[in-house]
């Protein structure tokens, strides 16, 4: 019944960061922020589990307050959310 689920993306915040990563070429650290309403401090600790899962890669450009961190969506983290994503419409549309 749970099969698919993947415990890296469960959590809501990634989950959350992954379906807006799904649905864009990049996402800047500051757009994630502003949108999923978090700390810098928590957005990075979410990011880095992603990024260590292979999910996500992370550009920065520029140095000091002018840098800016980008986020892209890699093809295990594009297939790993549309597994997850499908396991859980499996999992909360019941037995058949």
């Amino acid at each position: 019944m749970i099969d698919g689920l993947d415990p890296v993306i469960h959590a809501p915040k990634r989950l959350a960061a992954m379906a807006v990563l799904a649905n864009a070429t990049t996402v800047t650290f500051r757009f994630l922020k502003d949108y999923l309403e978090v700390t810098d401090s928590d957005l990075s600790k979410h990011m880095s589990a992603l990024e260590n899962a292979g999910y996500v890669t992370t550009t920065k450009t520029g140095h000091g307050r002018g840098a800016t961190t980008t986020y892209r969506m890699t093809k295990a983290g594009e297939h790993a959310y549309t597994t997850h994503r499908d396991a859980l419409r499996t999992l909360l549309d019941g037995p058949k």
